[in-house]
């Protein structure tokens, strides 16, 4: 019988079983968004944000990764979703982000937005759809 995604990989939001190294590795040198991100940059970003892994189960070695910048009360941000490339196709970066959507729904967080380039498709399983009104959006670029 043949283990179904839920059976291979478990979803964590504890901060100590993060591999910091190794998320540093996967953004910064294979992430579009991300690319030439120091280590001090990444690890101020785990620090100041909630983070999840994805896991194997039977090694326990981090597979993916993603982190939402949040107040905890009415807003948040999810970026760095990454999933190792040996392990894509096993609908990890849905499963993490489903997993943070449903953590601060139960906080009582009412908005989550994200941008992507080209995981539009993988974001709608979870419910994300386009802004309704997107020339509302202003953003600055500081450096």
């Amino acid at each position: 019988m043949k283990e179904t995604p839920q059976q291979r990989y478990e979803i964590s939001s504890e901060p100590s079983r993060l591999d910091a190294a190794r998320i540093h590795n996967w953004l910064s040198t294979d992430a579009y968004w991300a690319l030439g991100r120091t280590r001090e940059r990444q690890d101020l970003a785990i620090a100041g944000s909630l983070n999840f892994g994805a896991y194997d189960v039977a090694s326990g070695e981090q597979v993916g990764y993603a982190r939402v910048v949040t107040d905890y009360a009415t807003f948040g941000w999810v970026c760095d979703v990454y999933v190792d490339r040996a392990a894509r196709g096993h609908g990890l970066g849905a499963s993490m982000v489903t997993a943070a959507r449903d953590h601060l729904a139960e906080a009582g967080v009412r908005r989550l937005l994200l941008a992507t380039e080209d995981a539009h498709g993988v974001y709608e399983k979870v419910g994300f759809k386009p802004l309704d009104r997107p020339a509302k959006w202003m953003s600055i670029q500081l450096g």
